[in-house]
């Protein structure tokens, strides 16, 4: 059953190498996402998940950042992803300096002393950067400051200080743009720009932004520094910019509207028509154009945007723009991840084709969870014109579990899985763990036949009605091949025993070697006391995507909620740094005194309605299915099954979907790792205990753990005592309790 003649190698990413092709026009590969990283966003898990909500270029502004401490930010965003970094030059610009105790307040028609020399700063004093900018000022000058929020008088200037009079008066921050209404010319990059440049190139960095770009020359300043083959993105945000466009674009690789500081030399009334005059002149150029500033603005401190913003960006597409840039909104704004999710979704939006032939559920294009496996959600349930005839098909009696994997099918849980498989298939998933198309599948689904006087009843191209014990008619079945296979060869390789004692093998000896293969069709869901917890991957879909998820763990279990579990279940979170968890319970029990499924799910209910759980991070539903104990395979399929749910990580456990010793300690995680990427991500456990000197939850490294355990928490319920609430949470044990008290059996008969 090896492998390893099917590798299944992982998507490569592109490199740092390679700018130009990560950084083309749109009409070759959709508008661009750059973001800013700063203070909200500069750590390894935000910039993957970033990378991962679409990022195609991380921006470092200099403005933002000192020369000392840019070798260390760039190591840090290179060991967390292969996106490239565009280092932000300072550029033409002046900017407040440092202030000492915060922004000040300027009062209307006082008189301030601007100096170039750094002070404190306070209403009546405060520096410019750089120190050389103020000697360009002179009498007369109007100077407006931190986005025209005080606009000032230049009244002396000796060369050193420049004296004004503040014509509107309010607040200045600190390291806030400054603008001149005089085109004065200022040198393109400061003795900042120079050595973080420096820096840059050591560290294998080719792609920059020249802010404030006034003229062609300035381009071909930074490109005699950085190579022609850098790939130099040119920042129009002066008039002097404008005015020298078509120069500025024929030197760069690309252009970046900044609306920002553009807004202070352009009245803000005319900015939209700039920014489309600007575009059109870039494509006639042959140049892309990037757009920043205000993209998202509100999401700063909100985790929605505006429909206002919404719309800009989407008219900003309209417009011709090949990329979007986000800055406040990644850098120090409280929801970086949404912010660029959100970016997403609306390019995704903007090219939205939609498909829907039938036999798949409508594609949401907007969303950014990971795709059904094999790229689209089945969606086999019945028409009107399949029940017209019902009743004159042949029946066919079958489990309830058939029943359920007809509704799995029917649903698209087991996507791209249409129905029940045929030898060929069968063969291709034991021997390779794929099936006949080369997509990843490692568990057989299989009708076997269990009544004799059908096992050669049903023929090719018949379409037959699946009911359950009572004749309610379930699902069809077109039949597409009824074959014999060697029961021994098939429970040899699908669960790697024989052994009776296994009771999948069991379970599978116990009827005929004849099988069905062929599509379903579901015609009605099995009756369930729980149903309204039993979410499709369509509806677990919606729930995700209107709670702003992106990214999701499953979690899949037979047990009622213990301390072990909820300990894996958040550090599972806070490794993979996913917007929630998805609480998803086998919903039917196997072996007597299994945990029937209602106190499974009765106990993490509870938890959620004390609050236990992080407000707005978990999601609880029970999935449909029975456990087959086939180990590895089993572990892969319920994987699978939660990537089209939604998922894009599962939790693995150390005997995950095993029973008793039939499977080694690292069988699940040796099959993931040879099948390759999978689409969703494991993310494995070792057996968990408690710590009691530290008091604290552990992977099982033979520290001499109280381990916690599923069958130790059966056993006391069983007995009617109470574990610890280390072990168990008291108000869990409590409810189950009451339960059993009450009459409601927690375990199967």
């Amino acid at each position: 059953m090896s492998i390893e003649a099917h590798p299944h190698p992982a998507s490569v990413a592109g490199t740092v190498d390679e700018p130009t092709r990560r950084l083309l026009p749109a009409a070759e590969s959709g508008p661009k996402l750059l973001c800013t990283l700063g203070p909200a966003s500069m750590d390894a898990r935000t910039i993957k998940r970033l990378e991962d909500s679409g990022a195609s270029l991380f921006r470092i502004n200099l403005s933002h950042t000192r020369v000392a401490d840019l070798a260390e930010k760039i190591e840090l965003i290179q060991q967390a992803t292969s996106v490239p970094i565009c280092l932000d030059t300072e550029g033409a610009q002046i900017r407040t300096g440092d202030f000492a105790n915060g922004p000040i307040t300027l009062r209307e028609n006082s008189v301030v002393k601007v100096h170039g020399r750094r002070v404190p700063a306070d209403d009546k004093n405060f520096n410019l950067y750089p120190m050389e900018s103020i000697g360009l000022l002179e009498p007369g000058d109007f100077v407006s400051i931190d986005f025209n929020s005080v606009l000032t008088q230049v009244i002396a200037n000796d060369g050193e200080t420049s004296v004004m009079r503040v014509l509107r008066g309010g607040l200045v921050g600190q390291n806030k743009g400054v603008t001149v209404e005089r085109d004065i010319h200022m040198p393109p990059l400061t003795a900042k720009d120079l050595s973080a440049i420096d820096v840059g190139l050591r560290m294998g960095i080719d792609v920059f932004a020249l802010s404030f770009a006034n003229h062609g020359d300035d381009v071909a300043a930074l490109r005699e520094l950085v190579g022609n083959e850098a790939f130099v993105i040119s920042k129009i945000e002066s008039s002097s910019g404008l005015a020298n466009l078509e120069e500025i674009a024929l030197a760069s690789n690309a252009l970046l509207i900044d609306r920002g500081d553009l807004s202070r030399e352009v009245p803000i009334e005319v900015l939209p028509q700039t920014q489309k005059s600007i575009i059109d002149r870039a494509k006639s150029f042959e140049r892309p154009v990037y757009v920043a500033t205000n993209l998202l603005e509100s999401m700063v401190l909100v985790p929605n945007p505006t429909r206002a913003e919404v719309n800009d960006i989407y008219n900003t597409l309209l417009d011709g723009a090949d990329g979007l840039v986000l800055a406040a909104e990644t850098a120090i704004g409280q929801y970086p991840i949404q912010c660029a999710s959100m970016v997403s979704k609306i390019i995704r939006g903007f090219q939205l084709e939609e498909r829907d032939d039938g036999d798949f559920y409508p594609e949401d294009a907007v969303s950014l969870l990971t795709a059904p496996h094999g790229g689209r959600l089945v969606h086999r349930e019945a028409e009107p014109f399949d029940l017209e005839l019902i009743g004159d098909l042949p029946q066919l009696k079958v489990d309830r579990r058939d029943l359920m994997d007809c509704e799995q099918i029917g649903y698209g849980t087991y996507s791209p899985l249409t129905g029940f498989m045929d030898r060929e298939t069968l063969d291709s998933v034991l021997e390779s763990y794929r099936l006949p198309d080369g997509e990843t599948w490692p568990l057989p689904v299989l009708l076997q036949l269990r009544d004799d006087t059908h096992l050669r009843g049903f023929s090719t191209g018949e379409r037959i009605a699946l009911t359950d014990e009572d004749g309610t008619v379930h699902a069809l079945l077109d039949v597409t091949e009824n074959f014999e296979y060697d029961l021994d060869r098939l429970a040899a390789q699908t669960f790697g025993t024989t052994n009776s004692a296994h009771p999948g093998v069991a379970r599978l000896m116990s009827g005929p070697n004849r099988f069905l293969g062929g599509d379903v069709t579901l015609v009605r869901p099995v009756p369930s006391s729980h149903r309204h917890y039993l979410l499709t991957p369509s509806q677990t879909r919606f729930i995700f995507t209107r709670l702003g998820w992106s990214q999701v763990v499953g979690f899949h279990t037979r047990n009622a909620a213990h301390r072990g579990h909820e300990w894996i279940q958040m550090e599972a979170l806070q490794r993979t740094g996913a917007d929630g968890i998805y609480i998803n319970p086998v919903a039917m029990p196997e072996k007597p005194g299994d945990f029937l499924p209602e106190a499974v799910l009765l106990s993490y209910q509870t938890l959620l309605e004390f609050g236990v759980y992080p407000k707005g991070r978990v999601v609880l539903g029970s999935f449909f299915t029975y456990s087959r104990y086939a180990g590895p395979r089993e572990a892969v399929f319920t994987a699978l099954c939660r990537k089209n749910m939604g998922c894009s990580h599962f939790i693995v456990g150390r005997d995950h979907t095993g029973v008793g010793s039939f499977y080694s300690r690292d069988a699940n995680r040796w099959l993931f790792d040879n099948l390759g990427d999978i689409g969703i991500t494991p993310v494995f456990f070792d057996a968990i205990g408690y710590n009691p000197e530290s008091r604290r939850y552990e992977a099982d490294r033979g520290q001499g753990l109280t381990m916690i355990s599923g069958t130790e928490v059966r056993q006391s319920l069983r007995e009617g005592r109470h574990l610890p609430d280390w072990f168990m949470r008291d108000l869990v044990q409590e409810v189950l309790l009451a339960e059993k008290d009450g009459g409601n059996p927690l375990f199967n008969a």
